[in-house]
């Protein structure tokens, strides 16, 4: 029962993430075979914009759990006022967003990339820069979708997306008919027509679908409310923080290792996409793990809780194993499929084991992690995953990749980052891990007292 209602919500997530990442893997086939230069700025320019907003999106996914515990406890009537908030609290974190994707010098300082390529990746960046308040409250109807168990609108929505954007980019990178060549920066235009396209078929959604009538979502608006926003980011700025430490462990290794060449960041570009995809899977049990870990948590069914978060973590680690052997078992034809570039090859094929590997500990500690915020903690993990990710993670692998230790071990370029990241990745694991066990067991004890306390 657990399993199938796990897997019922897991799978429309999963189509509409690998939707998603469709686009991406298309937009580096694509550039990829356009020109080298440019894949280069797609990387380092996709890199910095999926860090900053996934960052924003990170402290947008309190309205998840926050719905979640709602829906669990059948307190209906509080959702929908909760879920304007969340509309409220998308568009004050999109000026910020925006923001710095429109001035993005401090980032690309970082990667010193030769001057064409800069010039590419900051004309693509102002064009995502527009692309964030619609992407915003487009996750927004997509967290409270999901928290009320409703996850198949928004494949829909992801699917009819990536039909758009396939086509779309091709036509502005190449310059078909009447259009203009414009490579790199085709790819950014037919991104925010694609945002703009999915925030207002979702809006269209709610407002026509006899489903969402009992919470009264766009009737009886209310303005920003302190208290509410308030406890949204106090749930959600943790999460945020800890879903840019993440992502920014691996979006600026393309910023780092762009001083070795465009085909070194060409061919990481090639495996952390790769990587990204497979883990599309774990990320959607996840996903799924963490609504109804929050849907049993509202209704205080702690031993359910509990049960699920299990389930959740047994069945990601499984599918990670089966996913990463079979990419490894296939790695000359998926890197053959990614680029003609005998130089990205040799890169690639030399990470790939790297990816092959770590799939399982990351799978498992996402896993881990998400089931923590069906309880509502996320203030330990962010600690935790700062000194994981960043520390051991991103320092070490910095060390590795251009000073290497000594005379034992010559520097290892974009190699020693993917080794440092597995390792900060099993770190992660143990202390998120042993972090849940605790939450949870300390729960079901003070249910069992209460239960015993004298009326």
């Amino acid at each position: 029962m657990l399993l199938r209602r796990l897997f019922h919500l897991a799978w429309p997530v999963l189509i509409g993430q690998f939707a998603s990442m469709g686009m991406m893997v298309s937009d580096t086939m694509q550039v990829a075979r356009y020109a080298t230069g440019d894949l280069a700025a797609v990387a380092v320019g996709s890199g910095i914009y999926i860090s900053v907003v996934m960052a924003l999106v990170g402290i947008l996914s309190a309205l998840s759990p926050t719905v979640a515990h709602l829906y669990g406890a059948k307190r209906n009537d509080e959702i929908g006022p909760q879920f304007q908030q969340g509309l409220w609290l998308a568009l004050f974190l999109a000026v910020p967003g925006t923001l710095i994707l429109l001035f993005p010098d401090p980032l690309l300082a970082l990667s010193r990339l030769a001057a064409p390529v800069e010039a590419k990746a900051r004309a693509y960046l102002h064009m995502l820069a527009f692309a964030v308040p619609p992407v915003m409250l487009y996750r927004a109807v997509f967290f409270f979708n999901q928290a009320i168990g409703r996850p198949r609108p928004m494949m829909v929505i992801a699917l009819l997306g990536t039909a758009i954007h396939v086509p779309l980019s091709y036509v502005l990178i190449h310059g078909i008919g009447p259009f203009a060549e414009l490579g790199a920066l085709g790819c950014g235009i037919s991104n925010l027509v694609v945002a703009l396209f999915g925030c207002c078929a979702g809006a269209l959604w709610l407002s026509a679908g006899a489903a969402y009538r009992p919470y009264r979502l766009f009737s009886r608006w209310h303005g920003p409310r302190r208290a509410a926003l308030g406890a949204l980011l106090r749930l959600g700025a943790p999460m945020g923080f800890s879903t840019f430490v993440e992502i920014t462990s691996f979006t600026l290794i393309a910023l780092f290792v762009a001083r070795l060449g465009a085909e070194v960041v060409a061919g990481h570009r090639v495996i952390s996409n790769l990587h990204a995809l497979m883990f599309m899977m774990p990320l959607s049990l996840a996903t799924a793990t963490l609504v109804l870990v929050g849907h049993a948590a509202g209704a205080q069914d702690w031993l359910r809780a509990r049960a699920t978060a299990r389930v959740g973590i047994a069945v990601a680690g499984a599918l990670a194993l089966l996913f990463g052997v079979t990419v490894w078992l296939a790695r000359g034809a998926i890197v053959a499929a990614y680029s003609p570039d005998p130089a990205v090859q040799s890169v690639a094929l030399g990470l790939i084991g790297y990816s092959a590997v770590f799939l399982f500990f990351d799978a498992t500690h996402t896993l881990a992690s998400f089931s923590l915020r069906g309880f509502k903690v996320s203030f330990a993990p962010m600690f935790i995953h700062v000194a994981s990710f960043w520390g051991v993670g991103l320092a070490g692998g910095w060390w590795l990749a251009f000073e290497g230790i000594g005379t034992w071990l010559a520097p290892m370029g974009a190699a020693g980052f993917w080794l440092m990241a597995l390792i900060a990745t099993v770190l992660a694991l143990t202390l998120v891990g042993a972090l849940l066990a605790r939450v949870t067991r300390e729960h079901i004890e003070e249910a069992r007292a209460a239960a015993l306390a004298p009326a």
